[in-house]
């Protein structure tokens, strides 16, 4: 699974033209592991053509106007359970750990709750401990699935791959509500966020998979209580 794992980061990460010319390597590795269903990975296919044979510079615009317009779309996946709050930080803290626990070096720019960064740890785990990993923000998957299936674009073949693998149930989880991707303003102002700090807590040397499944059912749990008492008051 490890080179699964790795493609669909790939297909998650900012489009290149490094990324084009690997959509055959992307295909092959796929098809080979044989972890993504034959339905999905014919979908699949036809969006590795589309990156294959579009221009570049509208690959990347349609990216940032999906993954960087709106905060419904966010592939932080601790941005649909945490929000900016302490606990956030607390749980990147730990996912941080873990990662140089298993040799998973980060870029000085990455957060690591990124959902690609994620997806290459999961690819240093034996099969086993990486879906049950994935298992745990499925819910997430689950939302990114729908969201992206509702604006016709070919990366929810991607997200519902994942999905698949990790199991995910009908229900979809995220604390953050739709958005107009076109109203720019309130946009600018969903974004207008304090920077995420590492604030004091236990210490991340102590920081395990138990943990972390912990911490994130945790969030998932009190995300769905707060859902529903806003839709309870809505009503």
């Amino acid at each position: 699974m490890a080179r699964t794992y790795r493609a669909l980061a790939a297909l998650l990460s900012y489009p290149t033209e490094a990324l084009q010319a690997a959509t055959g390597e992307i295909a092959e590795a796929l098809t080979e592991e044989a972890i993504v269903s034959a339905p999905q990975m014919t979908a699949i296919r036809s969006f590795l053509h589309a990156i294959a044979t579009t221009d570049i510079y509208e690959l990347q615009d349609r990216y940032v106007a999906l993954f960087d317009r709106s905060r419904t779309l966010s592939l932080h996946l601790f941005e649909h359970i945490h929000g900016e709050s302490r606990d956030r930080g607390q749980a990147m803290a730990d996912l941080i750990a873990l990662y140089q626990g298993h040799g998973l070096d980060m870029a000085a720019d990455e957060l690591p709750d990124f959902l690609p960064l994620f997806l290459e740890f999961l690819s240093l785990l034996p099969d086993a401990d990486a879906r049950t990993m994935l298992a745990e923000p499925a819910g997430i998957l689950r939302a990114l699935t729908d969201r992206l299936a509702a604006r016709n674009t070919g990366y929810v073949t991607v997200m519902a791959a994942l999905a698949d693998i990790a199991a995910a149930p009908m229900l979809a989880m995220s604390d953050i509500p739709e958005e107009d991707p076109n109203d720019l303003a309130a946009l600018d102002a969903s974004w207008e966020e304090a920077a995420v700090r590492f604030g004091p807590g236990e210490a991340v040397d102590a920081c395990g998979t138990d943990r972390l499944r912990t911490q994130i059912r945790a969030s998932a749990r009190d995300a769905r209580q707060q859902t529903a008492s806003r839709n309870a008051a809505a009503a």
